[in-house]
This record gives C-alpha cells, structure tokens and sequence, in this order.
C-alpha cells in the first residue's frame, strides 16, 4: 500500500507548484501575445478566433460572449475587431431572421492556422516524451483548469473576485 506524503514534502511540493504554475502562466501569457503580435491581433481576439475555429458552425455573439467570458457589449467589439481583420463575417440566420451568425473566414483561418503549424512540431514533441497516463493526467488537468478558469472569470466579471 502506499505511502502518504509526509507533510513538510507535500508543503515543498504545493509551494514550488504555486510558483511554477504563475511561471506557466505568465509564460503562456506571453507566448500568446507574440502570436497575437505576429498576426497582427489582440491577445484576445486570437484567442476568439482558436475558440472558433473549435466551433462546428457560425455562432451568435452571445455565444462568443460565453466562450470568451466577455460582456455582450467587449464580444461585439472583439467581433467587430475580426470582421475589419478579415476573419470572420456576419450574415442573418436563415432559420431566424432576428439572429446574426459570425462565421470564420476559410482563407483566413488557413492563414491563422498556418502559424499555429510552424509551432506545433515542439509541443508535439514535448507531449510524445509523455507515457499514456502522464498524457491522460495533463488531458484532465486541462480540463479542469478551464472550468475553473471559467468560474474564476465569471466571478472576476461579478466584481466578487471568484472562489478562493
């Protein structure tokens, strides 16, 4: 049976986790902002623009809004940001003529995908030095990570700070 950790080891453990995951995150921060610099975007409007391209089909900016975490009134904008780029249009649901669809622009998004590919091939690499369970424990790291990223949000937005 194993062992718990003993407590001062796991104080050591929790205290470097805390200053390696503000590393990681600052870094991706970064990261994310030479992306966004490179294509000529906002930090966030690349990141709508990866959240889109995970869409099935053109989405309202009320659902944008939802992927994001931003307010109705900063998803039109970010929207508006995208159209004047080129990367996506609006055009009135055929369904419901009250809604307006965005939808990603393929010549675009090829574009954009290109730069996500010349990048690829290291985190690919990186990810192939894992076995399958430090995979599958990254995978639901991730995800959990972005429910609490969005409930951290939300309450951010709410001016209540969010749970500690």
């Amino acid at each position: 049976m194993p062992q718990k950790s003993p407590a001062p080891r796991r104080a050591a453990m929790l205290a470097e986790l805390s200053v390696v995951s503000r590393r990681y995150m600052a870094s991706y921060a970064l990261f994310n902002q030479a992306v966004a610099d490179r294509l000529r975007l906002h930090p966030t409007d690349l990141q709508c623009l990866n959240l889109l391209g995970l869409e099935a089909a053109p989405v309202t900016t009320g659902r944008i809004a939802e992927l994001t975490g931003l307010t109705t009134g900063s998803a039109t904008r970010l929207v508006d940001r995208l159209e004047r780029a080129g990367y996506v249009t609006r055009a009135r649901d055929t369904a419901d003529r009250r809604r307006v669809l965005v939808a990603t622009v393929p010549e675009r998004m090829a574009e954009f995908g290109a730069v996500w590919e010349q990048l690829n091939g290291g985190w690919t690499a990186m990810f192939e030095a894992y076995e399958d369970d430090e995979v599958a424990l990254l995978i639901a790291h991730m995800r959990r990570t972005v429910e609490l990223s969005a409930v951290q949000i939300a309450g951010l937005r709410e001016g209540d700070g969010g749970p500690g």
